[in-house]
């Protein structure tokens, strides 16, 4: 069978912006708050005092400038610091369902395809906002698509993983078109208390349409040549919040929020990711030289660079392995899918790129694309 291919993407940005001036002025007031409100106790050396962030800080330890929000009021306010997103009724259309419309239409309008052209529908990203009824299965109905629909979750790689299940679903004949969405609202678990990881996550949705080569038509369209996925476990990235914490000792805890060990992390996946990227690359026949870019999950500059670095044997330029996560900060599974829809279309047919992306578990996925028309 010949490849499956993607024909279409979309990309749905948030209506606001954040920059590291104004995240850094909020939680400097509230560090400021907090070390005046304890200082007696700081004093007895019975609590820390808080650390400032800076501008400078941010940048060096991720490369991030500014990112893209479903809210900013709450986010920048010193008092509240998480954003709001008050509870809609039942009959409302969920926030992260909301997100994924706006991204599936596009690639639906991008590909000139219409509701009843799809037969799957998968929501793949790494927080539901609701376990049930899947969030999947509410985009589903919005759009007025037939077929049936699932979630899916395997943290920042849920993409690539979503792309695996798709293309697999196609080539066993369960379907001819897919439509994978990844709503990212990662700002409702980031804690903006803590210094070491306030400045980290973004929003956004992405959407991938997915077809056998004889519904594909049209330009941009890439032939997905093969996909590989590897996990590993870890604590090293963590989220303790869930169903079963009422069961316990109560909600409240910096566990219940993003919890990560940067340094470990950092060492970990780096030698992972390449080594991933490098054995697909020889299953596929295929050699460093012959990709043309790397659109990796963008969660940490320096990460990106030293990846990318080892697997081509030299510091990759922009154009080898383009950023966005200066602009959108890292939207965890849907940050290389923003990478692949803004810095793909000038590639020639031919050309072969690398989608990769990595996270919590650990787990990551390799998908290794030829631009077909």
């Amino acid at each position: 069978m010949d490849p499956i291919r993607i024909s279409s993407t979309g990309l749905y940005d948030p209506p606001y912006s954040v920059s590291n001036e104004e995240l850094v002025e909020a939680f400097n007031i509230y560090v400021a708050r907090h070390n005046e409100a304890h200082a007696a106790e700081i004093e007895a050396g019975t609590v820390k005092a808080l650390e400032p962030s800076s501008v400078d800080f941010i940048v060096k330890a991720s490369g991030i400038k500014n990112r893209k929000v479903m809210d900013k009021s709450g986010i920048i306010d010193p008092e509240f610091l998480a954003p709001r997103h008050p509870e809609r009724p039942n009959e409302a259309l969920s926030v992260m369902a909301e997100m994924s419309v706006n991204a599936a239409t596009q690639a639906l309008k991008k590909a000139d395809r219409k509701a009843e052209d799809i037969d799957v529908l998968l929501v793949s990203c790494s927080n539901m906002q609701r376990a049930y009824p899947a969030i999947s299965i509410e985009v589903q109905n919005a759009l007025g698509i037939g077929g049936y629909a699932f979630d899916m979750n395997v943290a920042c790689a849920s993409a690539t993983f979503g792309l695996q299940v798709a293309s697999d679903m196609i080539r066993t004949g369960n379907a001819r078109s897919v439509l994978m969405v990844n709503p990212e609202i990662t700002t409702g678990h980031l804690n903006f208390r803590d210094r070491d990881s306030h400045f980290i996550f973004g929003d956004v949705c992405t959407a991938v349409l997915l077809e056998t080569p004889d519904r594909t038509q049209g330009q941009n369209t890439w032939e997905i040549l093969g996909t590989k996925l590897t996990t590993k476990f870890s604590n090293n990235i963590r989220n303790n919040f869930g169903f079963l914490n009422r069961c316990g000792n109560g909600t409240e805890g910096r566990d219940k929020l993003f919890v990560q060990e940067g340094r470990k992390v950092f060492k970990d996946v780096v030698p992972l990711v390449a080594d991933l990227i490098l054995d697909h690359l020889k299953e596929n026949d295929l050699s460093p030289e012959d990709v043309r870019r790397f659109w990796l999950h963008q969660a940490n500059l320096n990460m990106n660079q030293l990846i990318a670095k080892k697997v081509l044997g030299h510091d990759p330029s922009e154009e080898e392995a383009p950023i966005t996560l200066n602009e959108y900060g890292n939207t965890s599974s849907a940050g290389s899918v923003v990478a692949f829809h803004k810095y793909s279309d000038d590639l020639a047919i031919g050309d072969i790129g690398i989608l990769c992306a990595f996270g919590a578990g650990y787990s990551a996925g390799s998908v290794v694309l030829r631009k077909a028309s």
